[in-house]
């Protein structure tokens, strides 16, 4: 279930991706299905191992065409305000439902823009407001401090923005995402955030399973008429300036790929 739309991204076959936060890959593999040089980075040695073999799987069965898995996608262990890339090291970035996870956002966000070239461009996605707001108010459980590494902040509509554009980072187009699942989550933070086997989670689960399995048409419709009014997530599209564009005129260069 991808968040990100490639296409707004702007990515490319050889551009040169940086899923950070990645946690069990979902953009990554996107990215190498696509014919992206992808880095996988997350804080959690556990959850890359698991990326790395699946990398590994996808080069055997000629998922990913490349002559070997660690050329073309590779995972590494980073810390999002200390990342340990060259400056303009990548042309796409992803940063899907991190953030929010982070204490010091604006160091994260700056290491993002240092490390995106300029002229590329960056999907973030964060939870969406509204929706967040209830999930908070339904449960202490779902949020720090008393969940490890859990949410720390709500993004407010223009925080985000504006902490991009301090950055250097100019959106250039937004959407709401997953709306079928805001609903779920409600649910879970109602019964408890760790309460798989309530039989109502469990229900909503196989749906939400059979709606990214089959695609049906009335899933599909109720998930993008509730992704424009009640979305789980935020995603944001931005650009960094380069040479011969400024902020005024940059919302073309989402297309755009290997400027420098």
């Amino acid at each position: 279930m991808l968040t990100v739309d490639y296409e707004r991204l702007g990515a490319q076959r050889g551009d040169r991706v940086l899923d950070l936060g990645c946690g069990a890959g979902r953009h990554a593999f996107e990215s190498a299905r696509r014919g992206c040089v992808t880095v996988a980075s997350d804080r959690d040695p556990d959850e890359l191992r698991s990326v790395t073999d699946m990398f590994a799987a996808m080069d055997d069965t000629g998922e990913i065409a490349s002559q070997s898995a660690q050329r073309l996608a590779h995972a590494v262990v980073a810390d999002a305000t200390s990342l340990p890339y060259a400056d303009a090291s990548f042309d796409r970035i992803i940063a899907a439902e991190v953030l929010e996870h982070i204490v010091d956002d604006e160091r994260a966000i700056a290491e993002l823009a240092r490390v995106l070239r300029p002229g590329g461009t960056i999907a973030v996605t964060v939870p969406a407001p509204a929706a967040e707001r209830v999930c908070w108010a339904l449960s202490g459980d779902y949020h720090a401090p008393k969940v490890p590494d859990g949410h720390v902040r709500i993004y407010s509509s223009g925080e985000l923005r504006a902490k991009l554009a301090a950055a250097g980072l100019y959106v250039s187009d937004s959407h709401g995402a997953h709306g079928l699942h805001t609903p779920y989550w409600w649910l879970r933070c109602l019964v408890g955030p760790r309460n798989d086997s309530h039989p109502l989670v469990r229900a909503y689960h196989r749906l939400l399973v059979w709606d990214i399995t089959a695609a049906p048409p009335l899933t599909r419709t109720l998930d993008r008429l509730l992704s424009a009014v009640l979305p789980k997530s935020t995603v944001l599209y931005a650009y960094k300036a380069s040479a011969r564009t400024n902020a005024a005129s940059g919302a073309e260069l989402v297309g755009d790929s290997h400027a420098s």
